[in-house]
């Protein structure tokens, strides 16, 4: 135990060194999401609630593509944690592939939503609004996976400013086409919602053209290796990052397919429930941004010893991370629960909305500590290149036990909205626990 003490203190400077920017960056990119909540705000309870149905049916399907892309996290990891940076570009080359033939298929995938939901019962005034704004929202799939193979070479081989630069900077893009594309200002139309979409599209071009940036940059330095490369599609090493990349991206699209789910039970319940679910779940991924920035840090570190055969140092870096999230999560925890309306309030004054939200902000408490350990150690898994454990993890709690839970609470018992969040929140705590467990289980088997 002491031994571990010390390793901790020894990891958890760099380990805050490099989850912090990960973790701004992330709180950039979901900062994205709650700009455009609050600038729908004036468009009414409708377009909040198509808001937020497209983002919560976008978001499964454009993380599923980046999620497989993140065995690039495993293998550039552990390659320049032995340092073989050679192995590393050819993983980057890789994923580009990966994420340009994964783009055209995501696309095709979210158009098939539109139709479906037209005989699912969805408020038809809702309905309307959010076939624009998943199209808009489209257009930004490519420039997005691409983004993604960027960010995980950068940040695996320890450059994580640029990361965090184009993820800040890139809601100043998105704040400036809002206010021209949805309400039609500098000579633009107004587009309303489908504003929205279209400059969350051009923003995510412009975070992929900086990372671009930063790896051309790096490229100088260390003279151009990566133009040396092939570039051919090598459908072994395609095979190899997709093997790691499916139960991850699965894993990502099993939990955000749930709150697609959750997302259309509310959305046949009124506007105001709507609009309050979500409200609530801008706000509990805001939270969730710390600890999935944090999950990425231990993800690396955790790999970068797996390379350099550190079986004390895998350990330390999965178990400060653990403690930085619990701690941050901790904090969410309280806070949702002393001050759930102010926080609603500070995006409506709606009062049958801030009235409903503050009751799921509450209930949202109660999952947060458990939200950020299920993260922060699928990360720690997946540097040890395990990213099965998660998958199962995530298919078990969410949709053997949350998903039949939310529903009967929600329909059968006449809880409302209030009772697809307690559903969530026996999930979160399940999983979290579970995978908590799995990592220590793990630790045991690589001593």
């Amino acid at each position: 135990m002491a031994q571990l003490l010390e390793d901790l203190r020894r990891e958890f400077r760099p380990m805050v060194k490099l989850a912090a920017p990960l973790a701004l960056a992330e709180l950039g990119w979901m900062a994205m999401g709650v700009v455009d909540t609050v600038m729908a705000g004036p468009l009414g309870p409708a377009a909040i609630g198509a808001g937020s149905l497209g983002s919560a049916l976008f978001y499964p399907i454009a993380i599923c593509g980046t999620g497989m892309l993140l065995g690039m996290d495993t293998l550039v990891a552990q390659s320049h944690g032995a340092r073989d940076p050679l192995e590393c570009r050819r993983t980057l080359v890789s994923g580009l592939w990966l994420g340009a033939g994964l783009a055209p298929v995501l696309a095709l995938a979210g158009l098939a939503l539109i139709p479906l939901l037209g005989v699912t019962g969805t408020n038809p005034r809702v309905l309307v609004l959010f076939a624009g704004y998943l199209k808009a929202l489209l257009w930004g799939m490519l420039p997005l996976l691409l983004y993604a193979a960027f960010r995980r070479y950068l940040q695996a081989i320890d450059i994580v400013k640029p990361v965090t630069f184009a993820l800040v900077s890139a809601n100043i893009v998105n704040i400036a086409g809002n206010y021209a594309l949805m309400y039609g200002h500098w000579g633009f139309r107004a587009m309303g919602l489908t504003g929205s979409g279209y400059s969350t599209s051009i923003a995510r071009a412009y975070m992929a053209a900086v990372l671009l940036g930063a790896v051309v940059l790096n490229e100088r330095k260390s003279g151009n290796r990566l133009l040396r490369v092939s570039w051919r599609c090598e459908v072994a090493r395609l095979k190899r990052l997709a093997a790691l990349g499916f139960p991850a991206a699965l894993q990502i699209l099993v939990e955000g397919a749930i709150f697609g789910v959750v997302t259309v039970f509310a959305a046949r319940l009124d506007e105001a429930s709507l609009a309050a679910h979500g409200i609530a779940v801008t706000v509990i991924a805001t939270t969730y941004m710390v600890p999935l920035g944090i999950s990425s840090a231990a993800a690396v570190r955790v790999g970068q010893a797996v390379g350099r055969r550190d079986a004390r140092g895998v350990a330390a870096s999965g178990w400060s991370a653990l403690l930085i999230g619990a701690f941050f999560m901790g904090v969410a925890g309280v806070a949702l629960w002393t001050a759930p309306r102010w926080i609603v309030e500070a995006i409506t004054r709606d009062a049958a909305v801030v009235a409903i939200g503050a009751a799921l902000l509450r209930i949202a408490a109660f999952f947060e500590l458990f939200d950020g350990l299920q993260v922060i150690a699928t990360g720690a898994l997946r540097g040890l290149g395990d990213t099965r454990s998660p998958m199962l993890a995530h298919l078990a709690g969410y949709w053997a036990a949350g998903l039949p839970a939310a529903y009967l609470l929600c329909f059968p018992f006449g809880w409302g909205a209030r009772g697809i969040w307690v559903g969530l929140s026996a999930a979160i705590i399940l999983i979290g626990s579970g995978l908590v467990a799995v990592w220590k289980r793990q630790l045991g088997r690589i001593r």
